[in-house]
Order: structure tokens, then C-alpha cells, then sequence
């Protein structure tokens, strides 16, 4: 019996080029974090590049541990896992917090550590959410991911400095455009091979078209070490400060449902459907990954969306590819040199492929809703009020800015508010009450009128 294409090893030029592929789609999601946390502390400019190594390490690791996975740890699916962007918030809310700026990270990072170990051991309970994921749900939750991720796209796309002169000027916008154009013009006329890694090859064409404009900037390489690795405890031994630890477990359950949804979403696009133990061990992966981290300096590590839209668009479902890009991300925490290579790519370049890989995962979102039975009532209502709801925080991003920072933490996440929404909603509408005619409407894993004990509906009245 041949292998599922997940559990498929390619040929090792193909595995590489895909999986630095994958690098590519996720290197400024992974860089961010560190930068802001950092550039909020004060850190030497020495500093700052071993941070962000640090943090590329940790994120290789994590990814190993998701898609290669030992005993009951690790989804075994095509996930990058690195930094989550969930965390900055509260991290710079330390930052701002703590009156000796060398301290910060410390305090980060044993936050980060107990966060890690509590999720870890809740893992399997909180893996049993996936009963009140039906497809309208999950076809909602997906589609958001995608809504949620274009915006990021835009902003790469005007530049890498808002403060900038040139930000969102022509040129940026231009060559946004052109790499978006090259992306489709070789999935359009290309086949095989290079279809596959048309991304790739359109981040390295649209980097030489941006040379003339100035917008490459080499300097990265040129400064970069050759060997470099992120010793343990770079920063300090971990301090464990109360309030601390509770605003990073706040972020790990805003991370864990996020990559629940996520998980679902893969496993639709894979056709390897995530059920509670692939959950329960995803999550595992993720929390422990999140606890290792910061022994070698970095962040809460979590699945990355974006790189979802990458499987979904190039059909390759393996998940050793997504290996050998952990692999990559590893190489370039020991050697600067490496890492400085991918951030030589403009940001406007970045986004005009983004737009391709962010809008494929709304796309594929969208496929799973036209199965969710989009002609009943209720479930029109159920993915309206729900995708309104997630959408809040792009489209008015200081809407809930009266509320509590912790609380913001959650509803600033449209992908959160709008599961949330989803799952209730689907409860209130197709569940709670039996008497309702259209409870028919949705399908497994949840059937209509089962109780949330899971006993089976009552028969119909003949």
C-alpha cells in the first residue's frame, strides 16, 4: 500500500528547494516578534541578532517535533511551527512593566516556560474541543485565517518602515505587483517542478528585479557572522513573576485554539482529517516546543497559518518537506550568515507573494463551507455573524480599546473571537433544542441534536 502523500519523502533536491520555500513564506512572522520585543528592551544591535537567531532556532526545533514527532508529541503534519505573534502584546506589556530593562527577558522567559508545561498537560483535554468543529465551523475558522493573514500581505507589500519616506510609494507597490504577476505567470505556464516552486522562484526574481530601486539592502550578510549559537540562558537564569505567567497562559490558550483551528484546516487541505489524538498530540508539540524555547533565548512557538496557503497551493502534502525547512530554520540560528540571506528578500516582494499564499487559505476555507450546507438558514447565519465578528479587529483595529489589556488579547485575534463565535452560535442554532427542523443541517464531527454529553439524537416522529 502506498504512503498517504503526507508521510511521502521526496528526492532531496525537490525536499529542499520546497522546504526553503517554506522558510521563505514564514521568515518575517518568525523575525518580528524578536525585533519588537527587542527594539522595546534596548538591546545592542549584537544582542538583537542573537535574539532573532535564537528564535529561528527554536522555531526549527518545534517544527521537527510537529511534523516528525516522538511518542505522542507532534501532529505529524505539514506545519511550520515558530514565534506567535499572539505573545508581543503582553510581551512589551513586561517590558514596559519592569523597572530593570535587563530583567525583562528573564521574566519572559519563565512566563513562557510554566505557560509551556500547563499547556502541555492540558493538552488532552483542551484536544476535545474538536466534537464542536463541524465544517461550518471549521470552513468559517479557515476562511478567517486567510482574512486575517492578507493584511499582513498589504503591509509587506508598502514597505518594511511605516515611518518611512517611501513606504507604500509606487516602486514598493510596484514590485509587490510584479512579483505577484511572476508567481501567477509561472503557476499558469509552467509545469512540474517549477510550478510547484513558483513562489520561490518568485521571491529570487522579484529580489533581482528590486536591486536597480535600491530596495535590497545587503548589508545583513555583510555583517553577519559566519557560526554563531544561541547559548542557553543568554539573558539570565528565568525569573517567575505571577502577573507574568498569567498574561503568557492567557496568550497559550489564544495560541492553542488557534492551532487547533489550524490543524483542522491542514488536515482538510492534506485529506488527512485531524482528529482529537492528531490534536491532542499537535498540541502537544506546540507547548512543549514553547517550554524548550527559552532555554535557548526565544519565544512561545505555534503553528504558522501562512504556511498553509503554501501547502494549499503547490499540492505538496508532505510533511518531511516541512522537516527539511525546520531544518533550514535550525542552520540559520547556528549561522547568522544563512539567516541574513532570506532577509535580504524586500518586504515588498514578500507580499506580492503573500497575496497568493494568504488568499489560498481563505479559498480553501471557503471549499469546506460550500460542504457545510450553506443553503439552511441557520448556517448562513452561523458563518455571517461569525466571520463579522472576526473581521472586527481588521477592518476596526481599536475597536475593543476600552477593554482590559488581557482581554485584548483574545479579541484583538480575529481568528479566536471568530471560533469562539462559531462554535457557540453552532451550539445556540443546530443543537440546543432538538425541535428545531433544521437541525439536520450539520454533519460530523458533531451530528445534529446530539446531546454535549454525545448521546445520539432522538429518531424522528413517524
Amino acid at each position: 500500500m502506498a504512503d498517504h502523500p503526507v508521510d511521502e519523502k521526496l528526492p532531496a533536491l525537490k525536499m529542499a528547494t520546497t522546504g526553503l520555500q517554506h522558510v521563505a513564506a514564514m521568515y518575517a512572522g518568525v523575525v518580528a516578534p524578536p525585533l519588537i520585543v527587542g527594539a522595546a528592551i534596548g538591546l545592542s544591535a549584537t544582542d538583537l541578532t542573537f535574539l532573532t537567531g535564537a528564535c529561528l532556532f527554536t522555531a526549527g526545533l518545534a517544527t521537527f517535533l510537529q511534523t516528525l514527532g516522538i511518542w505522542k508529541i507532534g501532529a505529524r503534519l505539514p506545519f511550520v511551527n515558530g514565534v506567535t505573534f499572539a505573545g508581543v502584546a503582553p510581551m512589551t506589556a513586561i517590558v514596559a512593566s519592569t523597572e530593570d530593562k535587563s530583567d525583562a527577558l528573564p521574566i519572559i522567559f519563565g512566563a513562557v516556560i510554566v505557560a509551556g508545561l500547563l499547556g502541555f498537560l492540558a493538552a488532552p483535554v483542551f484536544c476535545k474541543a474538536i466534537r464542536f468543529f463541524p465544517p461550518v465551523v471549521t470552513g468559517t475558522v479557515i476562511t478567517l485565517i486567510g482574512i486575517s493573514l492578507l493584511p499582513v500581505a498589504f503591509g509587506w507589500a508598502q514597505g518594511p518602515n511605516p515611518q518611512a519616506p517611501d513606504y507604500g510609494s509606487a516602486t514598493n507597490l510596484g514590485l509587490a505587483a510584479v512579483t505577484l504577476l511572476i508567481v501567477l505567470l509561472l503557476r499558469r505556464f509552467t509545469t512540474g517542478f517549477v510550478k510547484q516552486i513558483a513562489v520561490l522562484l518568485g521571491l529570487v526574481i522579484g529580489t533581482l528585479i528590486a536591486i536597480p530601486f535600491g530596495a535590497t539592502d545587503f548589508a545583513p550578510v555583510a555583517d553577519a557572522a559566519v557560526i554563531g549559537f544561541p547559548t542557553p540562558f543568554h539573558f539570565g537564569a528565568p525569573q517567575f513573576q505571577l502577573a507574568a505567567i498569567i498574561s503568557m497562559c492567557v496568550v497559550m490558550v489564544v495560541s492553542m485554539t488557534e492551532s487547533t483551528a489550524d490543524m483542522l484546516a491542514l488536515g482538510e487541505i492534506v485529506d488527512r482529517p485531524a482528529d482529537e489524538r492528531t490534536i491532542a498530540a499537535g498540541l502537544r508539540a506546540d507547548t512543549l516546543g514553547s517550554a524548550v524555547s527559552p532555554l535557548f533565548n526565544g519565544f512561545m512557538c505555534s503553528a504558522f497559518a501562512q504556511n498553509i496557503g503554501l501547502v494549499a497551493m503547490t499540492k505538496i502534502r508532505s510533511r518531511y518537506v516541512v522537516a527539511a525547512g525546520g531544518g533550514f530554520l535550525v542552520l540559520m540560528g547556528l549561522c547568522p550568515m544563512a539567516a541574513s540571506l532570506i532577509a535580504v528578500v524586500p518586504r515588498p516582494v514578500l507580499g506580492g507573494a503573500g497575496v497568493v499564499l494568504f488568499g489560498s487559505v481563505a479559498a480553501s476555507g471557503i471549499q469546506t463551507l460550500v460542504r457545510a450546507g450553506l443553503d439552511k438558514d441557520n448556517n448562513v447565519l452561523i458563518v455571517a455573524v461569525s466571520l463579522a465578528v472576526g473581521i472586527i479587529p481588521i477592518t476596526a483595529p481599536q475597536f475593543y480599546h476600552a477593554f482590559p489589556e488581557t482581554a485584548r488579547i483574545v479579541l484583538d485575534s480575529g481568528i479566536s473571537t471568530g471560533c469562539v463565535a462559531a462554535v457557540l452560535l453552532n451550539l445556540v442554532f443546530n443543537h440546543l433544542g432538538r425541535g428545531n427542523p433544521d437541525a439536520h443541517d450539520v454533519t460530523h464531527p458533531m451530528e445534529a441534536g446530539e446531546e454535549l454529553t454525545g448521546a445520539p439524537k432522538a429518531p424522528a416522529a413517524s
